[in-house]
């Protein structure tokens, strides 16, 4: 695991006031030597994953991104299977995953995982480079871990009745 993966999960789960997703993105982004990224929280009323927090996403695409059904694209394909989708270049991608506007995010070694508690799905977090990269066994439990963070974290304050989440 990166190192400072450990530092991103003490500070999921040692934190009481709410979190500011933001920050903790362009940590993971960070942590991860990538560019890119979204956290997207699922929307139980309307089932579509919502965007919360992004970073290097051109601003033309973010209405784009702003809400995902389960099953499109990289972050919907993550939820519906319930496990990382990975592409070592989204710019090359052939296979029907990434949308078409995603190729615009002039990304190429990407992965998106979904925020999973109890087998219970809360989100998504994606990342990506801007070099073809597949990311290892471990890197994508680290993500992984990181999502289940982010979920506890999330599953505890909206029962909390926190609006900050």
């Amino acid at each position: 695991m990166p190192s400072t993966s450990s530092a991103i999960l003490a500070t999921l789960q040692h934190h009481a006031s709410a979190i500011n997703w933001q920050q903790l993105l362009s940590e993971i982004i960070s942590s991860f030597d990538c560019t890119t990224g979204t956290i997207h929280f699922l929307d139980k009323d309307s089932g579509m994953l919502k965007l919360k927090a992004q970073q290097g996403i051109p601003e033309f695409l973010v209405p784009k991104l702003s809400e995902i059904p389960i099953g499109k694209g990289m972050a919907g394909i993550a939820a519906e299977r319930k496990e990382p989708v990975e592409m070592c270049n989204l710019q090359t991608d052939n296979s029907g995953v990434a949308r078409p506007a995603a190729k615009e995010t002039k990304v190429e070694g990407s992965i998106a995982v979904p925020m999973l508690l109890k087998g219970n799905l809360y989100g998504t977090l994606g990342i990506a480079k801007p070099v073809p990269y597949d990311f290892t066994k471990e890197e994508q439990n680290s993500l992984m871990q990181i999502g289940e963070e982010m979920s506890r974290y999330i599953q505890e304050h909206a029962t909390a009745g926190s609006s900050s989440v």
